[in-house]
C-alpha cells in the first residue's frame, strides 16, 4: 500500500491541470515508488524501522510533487508517518483528528526564536520516568521552503496550542539537493532524524540519515547521467543498519 506522502502526491496530481515538471530535472520517466529514473531506482533499498514516535508532515502545495522532497524518505522509513497538505487558518478533519488522538503528544518542530518562550521546549520527557503517563511523541514538521515554512508557522491557528520543539543540533546540514541561505537549516529528512534521536529512537534516526545519503547519491548520479557507485561509505552505513533492522 502506498505510504502517506505517496497518497498525498497522487491526490495533488489528480487536481493538477497540467503535468508537474521539476525545475532543472530530467524529463524522462520516473519510478512511481521512489521518483527517480528507473536506471537509478531506490525501491529495493527501502527499509522500514518500527518506532515509538510518529512524524506528521504538513506540506506546502507542490512539495509532494518535487522529486527532491525528502519527506518521502521519512515515510519510507518511519511506519507512523502522516502527510497532509497545508491549509491556511484551518486544518483538515483528518489532521485535527490525528492531533486530538490521545495516544499522541504533538510537538511542532520549529526554531524557538519564532515562538513565545512559554511554548518552547528543547527536550522530551524522560521515557523511563513515568512511562504509563507518557504519550507517544508526534513531531509536526512544516515541509516546504523556508519562506513557506515561516508562513505556515504564523498562519496555522490550529497548531498554536502545542509545544514548539526547538532543535539545537551541533552539526551543519549535509543535504545537497536544495540549499538554504542559512547553514543551520536542515532538510525535512534530517529534521525527522534529529527528532527520532531525541525521542530515543536511535536506530530509526541512523537508518533515515543513511537512507538520505544513499538517496542523494542516486539522485545526483541520475542527474549527471552517471552510474551508481554502491561501494562508498553511504552504502556501507546503510547496509549495516538495514541488516540490523532485518534481524530485529
Amino acid at each position: 500500500m502506498p505510504h502517506a506522502v505517496a497518497r498525498l502526491r497522487a491526490a495533488r496530481l489528480a487536481r493538477s491541470a497540467k503535468p508537474f515538471l521539476a525545475r532543472g530535472g530530467s524529463k524522462g520517466q520516473r519510478c512511481e515508488g521512489c521518483r527517480l529514473l528507473p536506471s537509478h531506482c531506490l525501491c529495493a533499498l527501502q527499509t522500514r524501522v518500527p518506532t515509538k514516535a510518529g512524524i506528521c508532515l504538513l506540506m506546502a502545495d507542490i512539495e509532494p510533487l518535487k522529486p527532491s522532497n525528502t519527506g518521502w524518505l521519512v515515510a519510507d522509513v518511519v511506519p507512523d508517518t502522516f502527510a497532509f497538505g497545508w491549509a491556511r487558518n484551518e486544518g483538515s478533519p483528518e489532521l485535527l483528528a490525528l492531533l486530538a488522538d490521545p495516544q499522541w503528544q504533538p510537538y511542532l518542530v520549529f526554531p524557538g526564536e519564532y515562538a513565545a518562550p512559554s511554548r518552547v521546549v528543547n527536550a522530551l520527557p524522560d521515557p523511563d520516568a513515568t512511562p504509563e503517563q507518557l504519550r507517544r511523541p508526534l513531531f509536526i514538521l512544516l515541509d516546504g521552503t523556508w519562506t513557506e515554512a515561516r508562513k505556515m508557522f504564523r498562519k496555522s491557528p490550529y497548531l498554536e496550542g502545542f509545544p514548539v520543539l526547538s532543535l539545537e543540533p551541533e552539526q551543519v546540514s549535509h543535504y545537497q539537493l536544495r540549499r538554504s541561505q542559512r547553514h543551520d537549516h536542515f532538510c525535512t529528512s534530517e529534521v525527522a532524524a534529529l527528532c527520532l534521536q531525541l525521542a530515543g529512537q536511535a536506530r530509526a534516526a541512523a537508518t533515515l540519515q543513511a537512507y538520505l545519503e544513499v538517496y542523494t547519491h542516486h539522485y545526483l548520479r541520475a542527474k549527471q547521467q552517471r552510474a551508481i557507485q554502491d561501494d562508498g561509505p553511504a552504502y556501507a552505513a546503510w547496509r549495516m543498519l538495514a541488516s540490523a533492522a532485518e534481524c530485529g
